[in-house]
């Protein structure tokens, strides 16, 4: 009963941390290697829109500037749209990014996009476009679940965690996904285009489960003793114009059979749905600490390139 009891606060306090850091701007990595030594477009490369027009958190000048330097290196052209989903934006588009949306309201649980704007990216996609959608715990889960729901894709919508399949050193909600333990798909993202970029061993930091519709394929499968703690409902409370929203995780469920990534084909076009935002960041914290691509021992910048990739039909 006390390791419960601690943990229920760690993760209250986990919560709360996350919504005091959110409306700030996150710092990178400058030591990150975003050079690519085979880039695989040449020329006028494909061009990747990033989606900046949703309250997201991440941004390809912010805490996704690695990431846009990486597709920048790679020989994509990376473009921003900072207003609501049209088609006017998406013209000439190979690749759009949605990363860390937020919903309109003071808890930033409501659903990120307008019946019309997730309308319009199915179509595009359907029609042969790509896209990047990248969630995370509570609210991300609930602000993208109409939008990945055009794809018959569903949302955990809470917290993850897997004391099992795990990093010791950086904690439960940290998991690792390897050819050792089985986790990693067989699939194009996983074995790149040569033995060097084959992924072997990535990590998650903390984010919500994922589940692809039939023909999909789970990237980052999830083990029979994965559990996502449930978010409760926020309160909310303002003092002029400050607003403080609280948000403690409930009961636990099995999160058996789920992922943290997948990756299908929708129409004409691809899908790849992330359940963990951090896999593309490379940021340094506090102690020196590596989250993301930089993070020791691991390939999530392989992973972070072949998803990109495979999105572009480069794989």
């Amino acid at each position: 009963m006390r390791r419960k009891a601690l943990f229920a606060a760690a993760l209250l306090l986990s919560a709360l941390a996350a919504w005091l850091f959110l409306g700030r701007s996150r710092e990178w990595d400058s030591s990150f290697d975003t050079r690519v030594a085979a880039p695989a477009f040449r020329g006028d490369g494909p061009v990747v829109l990033f989606d900046e027009g949703h309250r997201n958190v991440h941004e390809a000048d912010g805490a996704y500037r690695p990431f846009a330097e990486l597709l920048r290196n790679d020989g994509c052209r990376v473009r921003v749209h900072r207003g609501p989903l049209s088609p006017d934006p998406l013209r000439g588009v190979s690749l759009l990014v949605v990363a860390g949306a937020r919903g309109p309201n003071d808890a930033n649980d409501a659903p990120a996009f307008t019946d019309a704007e997730t309308g319009l990216v199915e179509k595009w996609v359907r029609d042969g476009g790509a896209l990047l959608l990248v969630t995370d715990h509570w609210p991300f889960g609930p602000a993208a679940e109409t939008l990945a729901a055009r794809f018959g894709v569903g949302m955990g919508k809470g917290l993850v965690e897997d004391l099992a399949r795990s990093d010791p050193e950086r904690g439960a909600s940290h998991l690792v996904f390897s050819v050792e333990n089985g986790l990693l798909a067989d699939h194009p993202i996983v074995r790149g285009r040569e033995e060097s970029e084959r992924v072997r061993r990535v990590v998650t930091f903390t984010g919500q489960s994922v589940s692809g519709p039939p023909g999909s394929v789970a990237l980052l499968r999830l083990s029979d003793s994965a559990v996502e703690w449930q978010p409760t409902p926020p309160r909310v409370t303002r003092d002029g114009d400050d607003v403080r929203v609280d948000m403690v995780y409930g009961p636990s469920v099995s999160a058996k059979g789920r992922a943290q990534a997948v990756a299908l084909e929708a129409g004409k076009g691809r899908v790849v749905v992330l359940g963990d935002a951090a896999i593309l960041r490379a940021q340094r914290e506090k102690g020196g600490v590596r989250v993301g691509m930089n993070a020791p021992g691991y390939d999530d910048r392989p992973l972070a390139l072949n998803a990109a990739r495979w999105l572009l039909r480069a794989l």
